[in-house]
């Protein structure tokens, strides 16, 4: 299945602790990833190497015109750091995500690397990987805009 990488670099606007509580919060991404419209099932978990997790739904909807299409994705995050946050997502179709989203201190505020891997089958992977970049690009002018101090 071929895999496609890619990193977006951005500054927000508060402390790094600030950005970390909200970005571990799962019903924190209802509106920050913008096709996710309702996040459920929220529970610890222990990942695969022993350490705490949380796994969840989180409801994608998709349009395409009148239609409308929930997917339902299932993610496990993980904070194998104080600074790092691992999201893996298994999605319908065969589609796998992980996103590692790294977080530094930038003056007053924080500097966030959220670097993305996608693998889908050929079939799929110009919507997966363009939907992917998209999402990526809205969710950090969202969370830009939530810890805006102005």
């Amino acid at each position: 299945m071929p895999i496609d990488r890619f990193s977006m670099t951005y500054a927000v606007d508060a402390p790094p602790d600030e950005v970390w509580a909200h970005l571990t919060d799962p019903q924190s991404y209802v509106g920050l990833s913008p096709l996710v419209v309702t996040v459920r099932d929220v529970r610890p978990v222990r990942d695969d190497q022993g350490r705490e997790a949380v796994r969840y739904v989180a409801v994608e909807r998709f349009r395409w015109g009148p239609l409308r299409w929930d997917n339902p994705i299932r993610v496990t995050m993980t904070t194998p750091t104080g600074r790092r946050i691992v999201s893996s997502v298994v999605s319908p179709g065969a589609v796998r995500l992980d996103s590692t989203v790294d977080l530094a201190q930038h003056g007053t505020g924080t500097e966030v690397t959220e670097t993305i891997e996608v693998r889908s089958p050929s079939l799929l992977r110009g919507f997966v990987t363009g939907k992917a970049r998209s999402v990526q690009t809205e969710r950090a002018g969202e969370l830009t805009r939530r810890m805006s101090r102005a």
